[in-house]
């Protein structure tokens, strides 16, 4: 019997393209994608949509019980910069969707839970260099904040009451499919952006600031592995540390000068450059390799001639239809 599976948060640049492979792998009739509005086309169009506010247990529940799910990708948050911007609604949304969640889950009316933590769980006296799994963990934003302390919810609930959660520390993700959310590491997303429409970029971030990142089809390979992993296999339950590369923005121009040479970045570092200090360079996951085999795929070469490609067709795509 196939999963019945429910992702809130859908509209959103993650959420979105987990819906599309969900459904690859488990058919359209049974993965029901919601948000709180209808702000993603595609997704609203590729299947079952339903609106459901994270915030409001009653209305994930309905949900739930109406589609009979048994498993929910809680993908819906308030990233880090525009976290700082409003700290208190952050903090409203990343923690009181968690709690809905884990207590349907306790109630049993779910059997398991994804739910996505962070690099921004670290903070500035955690060891940058290849930062541990078990580590001193003081973050300094309030996206941070929610994603350290909803990690020690999911344990809790896990040891407590026995509810099936998992959990991915996602480093910076990077996609040509949906346009990034307010996060510190969307200068990587924006740059490929700019080159194609404009040939210049001024980056947010100093030319030597590194940072964990990750290619999409990375990150949705990952959150798919670990929901089909055998339970016992599952040794963490707070959030595995998960790594696929790292690299600075300097870096990032170079790799895209290989394909277009007249492409000029420029620097002017703003609030979010004091939110990437306090975050690590890289990442050891070795945990994610050992208990559930995890291993990416995309090295930054990959990750340009990718993007470059794909949003080359866009950007024609776009043109010809304008025209």
């Amino acid at each position: 019997m196939k999963s019945k599976i429910l992702i809130i948060g859908a509209c959103g640049q993650i959420g979105s393209e987990l819906t599309f492979k969900l459904r690859e792998l488990y058919g359209d009739k049974n993965v029901i994608a919601s948000d709180i509005s209808y702000s993603n086309l595609d997704v609203v169009n590729s299947g079952i949509f339903e609106i459901v506010d994270a915030q409001n247990y009653a209305s994930i529940k309905v949900c739930v019980e109406k589609y009979k799910i048994d498993t929910v990708y809680l993908m819906a948050a308030m990233l880090s910069a525009t976290g700082e911007k409003y700290p208190q609604k952050a903090w409203d949304l990343n923690m009181e969707s968690l709690f809905h969640v884990l207590n349907l889950a306790r109630a049993k009316f779910i059997k398991k839970v994804f739910w996505p933590s962070s690099i921004a769980v670290f903070g500035p006296t955690t060891p940058k260099e290849y930062t541990p799994q078990y580590t001193v963990m003081e973050p300094t934003t309030v996206y941070g904040i929610t994603k350290q302390v909803g990690e020690r919810w999911c344990e809790y609930y896990f040891n407590k009451y026995g509810v099936d959660v998992r959990s991915l520390r996602y480093p910076g993700i990077i996609s040509w499919k949906t346009l990034p959310g307010g996060g510190t590491t969307d200068y990587a997303v924006e740059i490929y952006h700019k080159a194609i429409t404009n040939g210049t970029y001024e980056c947010f971030l100093k030319e030597d600031t590194e940072l964990p990142m990750m290619f999409m089809d990375d990150a949705i390979k990952a959150t798919v592995d670990i929901m089909i992993a055998d339970k016992d296999a599952i040794k963490i339950r707070s959030s595995y540390n998960l790594s696929a590369t790292s690299f600075t923005p300097k870096e990032v121009a170079n790799a895209i000068k290989k394909h277009i040479p007249e492409f000029k970045i420029t620097y002017a570092p703003d609030y979010r450059q004091d939110i990437a200090k306090s975050w690590p360079k890289n990442i050891n996951d070795s945990y994610a390799r050992q208990d559930w085999k995890w291993k990416h795929q995309f090295n930054l070469a990959d990750i340009t001639n990718e993007m470059l490609k794909q949003l080359n067709k866009k950007y024609k795509a776009t043109l010809k239809k304008s025209n």
